[in-house]
């Protein structure tokens, strides 16, 4: 799979532990900035109701669903704890203090 990169903007537009959604017609990705300025992109529907993850609250390297509590681990897309399930995950990165969002997955069809 070639990667294909979306510039979504600078690393400042994100505050620190904030978020921001990119919609496709493919769906809505949450684009996460961590405290330590790691970049991470995952899907923006919680898979257990809905709930829009980046309306959530970053800590660490995970958000917390703002509906019930779920967290989710931004690097891998799994549900912490005792939830189960998953969001997908993309790859993002900064570059030159923008933000780019590889958009192959989407693209392709959303697989993890």
């Amino acid at each position: 799979m070639t990667q294909s990169w979306l510039d979504i903007g600078a690393l400042e537009d994100i505050p620190r532990r904030g978020a921001r959604v990119v919609k496709t017609r493919h769906g809505c990705v949450a684009l996460f900035r961590t405290a330590a300025d790691q970049v991470f992109a995952i899907d923006d529907r919680c898979p257990h109701k809905g709930g829009p993850l980046s309306e959530g609250i970053v800590h660490g390297n995970a958000v917390t669903c703002p509906l019930h509590n779920w967290v989710f681990s931004l690097e891998t897309g799994l549900a912490q704890g005792a939830d189960s399930g998953a969001v997908a995950t993309y790859p993002a990165e900064v570059r030159q203090g923008r933000i780019l969002l590889d958009c192959a997955r989407l693209i392709a069809g959303r697989a993890a």
